[in-house]
């Protein structure tokens, strides 16, 4: 994914606008919406901004993955997770575990 296609992700989990975005962190609203449509790249600073703001990394904004068996679709597992109340966390986990059972038990012949 592009880092305009998480950011647009990320609003929209939010529930947020480009224009309320902007106000938030202090920027132009036609900023924003360059980021969005891949016109422009955030600098460093602003960048960590955007990962402060939304509370991910750095690396889950630029959808880098340390190494080759990692996707963005664990780390988003991992950011949903971590937002989550610890109640929900337990729910997660056990959604999870349930899942695994019924794909083991579908493997055995």
């Amino acid at each position: 994914m592009t880092f305009g296609e998480i950011l647009r992700e990320l609003l929209d989990e939010n529930d947020l606008t480009q224009k309320d975005l902007a106000a938030d962190l202090n920027m132009g609203a036609t900023t924003i919406g360059n980021y969005v449509r891949g016109v422009r790249e955030p600098d460093f600073e602003t960048l960590k901004a955007f990962a402060a703001y939304f509370h991910v990394s750095t690396d889950y904004l630029l959808d880098f993955h340390g190494s080759p068996e990692r996707t963005h679709c664990e780390d988003e597992l991992l950011r949903v997770y971590r937002a989550l109340p610890s109640s929900q966390k337990a729910l997660l986990l056990e959604q999870g575990k349930l899942l695994l059972r019924m794909n083991k038990s579908r493997e055995k012949p």
